[in-house]
């Protein structure tokens, strides 16, 4: 078997793609002089392909019994579509390519989540130790970006992403598939799945707490150009949250244990609310920047937990699908919320007012985890193993 350290290579490459995508898509519509509700269009359009995109692929995986064959189709067409989406200043094709990215590139992400922890746990290495790679390559690209969009504007994002993009396709053939499901696929057991009471309650969960870290991932660099930050200061800004990422995932051994994800979930729910509530009164762009630092107790912390408590509940065999709706609502479904209505909100109310409304829903993600952790607690190291032995018989 290949080594990780090819697939830790990919990670970092590809989350460096994510980078120039989800965080800085919004600023260089910015730069267009789109206004934030067209800008919310944009986005939230392409979230809604997403719906039909990540579980489109996640089946074809699963089908095929392959995740590296789908990713180079995937990352050859992100490449070409990446490029011309930010070599484009006409609203129709930034919509036509937000799209098609969001097909191809978005589609990627579970699919790399799926491969990192099934290589984690065939090699017995930790999943943090393969993902801390990923946050390494946002954090740097972030950092990147923002100073080259500062001295070569926004035309030099065009060349940056088809170079990384095409780095990654070639890295992404030395790397090792995914070991095949040893069960056969059963459509029977993916819908037992997803209709059981637990895994509702959980992707609701999901829901409700990925709803307000969306809205600000994708109006934060919007916001902090409001405030009078340049393109530089936005990439700090995550930066400083990417970068905080990599000491919680390379650490994920030590904290990680089964049957704990449900309380680091409420963990991270309770700490999203304190940064967004904070976000509320902060006035100058330089400090805004310094708060995203908090990110090391909230996304990787929750998306770490919910990802090993999916994988705990999934029937072995749709392992990729079941990680394809979990990113779906995290990024998708989440995502056309929160950049439609984020938009309407960004532009309705006042900064202050903005951040209290998505720290209250934050609020309610922290009530609602501990309402499941109460429910289920108990249940998680044996409830889940008992649901898992059912589907299999």
């Amino acid at each position: 078997m290949k080594s990780p350290a090819n697939l830790r290579i990919f990670n970092f490459l590809y989350f460096a793609l994510l980078a120039m995508f989800i965080s800085f898509l919004p600023v260089y519509l910015d730069a267009q002089g789109l206004a934030a509700t067209k800008i919310g269009f944009i986005i939230g359009t392409g979230g809604f392909v997403s719906l039909f995109a990540s579980p489109l692929w996640g089946m074809i995986s699963d089908r095929t019994k392959t995740i590296r064959k789908v990713l180079l189709l995937l990352i050859f067409c992100s490449t070409i579509v990446g490029y011309m989406l930010y070599a484009s200043g006409s609203f129709i094709l930034l919509v036509v390519f937000t799209m098609l990215l969001y097909f191809f590139l978005l589609s990627m992400d579970p699919l790399t989540e799926s491969l990192n922890f099934q290589t984690a746990e065939a090699r017995g290495v930790s999943y943090g130790s393969i993902r801390t790679f990923g946050a390494l390559g946002y954090a740097v690209m972030s950092l990147a970006v923002g100073y080259v969009m500062k001295y070569f504007g926004v035309e030099g994002m065009a060349p940056l992403f088809a170079v990384i993009g095409v780095i990654s396709f070639i890295v992404c053939f030395t790397v090792a598939d995914a070991p095949a499901a040893s069960k056969p696929v059963k459509l029977k057991k993916l819908g037992q799945f997803l209709t059981h009471r637990e895994t509702l309650m959980f992707l609701v969960l999901i829901f409700i707490a990925a709803v307000p870290s969306r809205i600000n991932d994708t109006y934060l660099g919007v916001y902090l150009r409001a405030l009078g930050g340049g393109p530089e200061l936005i990439g700090q800004a995550w930066f400083l949250a990417a970068g905080t990422e990599i000491l919680v995932f390379a650490l994920s051994f030590w904290w990680m244990r089964k049957g704990r994800e449900l309380a680091l979930i409420a963990f991270a729910s309770l700490f999203y609310f304190v940064r967004f509530f904070l976000s509320a009164w902060i006035t100058d762009p330089h400090l805004l920047a310094y708060l995203q630092v908090l990110q090391i107790f909230t996304f990787p912390i929750f998306y770490t937990a919910a990802i090993q408590y999916l994988y705990r509940i999934v029937p072995e065999e749709w392992r990729a699908t079941g990680q394809t709706v979990l990113a779906l609502l995290f990024f998708g479904v989440s995502g056309i919320v929160a950049s439609y209505a984020g938009g309407w909100l960004y532009e309705s109310v006042t900064g202050q007012t903005y951040y209290l409304i998505i720290a209250g829903l934050s609020f309610c993600a922290l009530l609602f985890s501990l309402v499941l952790l109460s429910i289920y607690g108990k249940k998680q190291r044996t409830g889940t193993q008992e649901m898992r032995a059912n589907w299999s018989e």
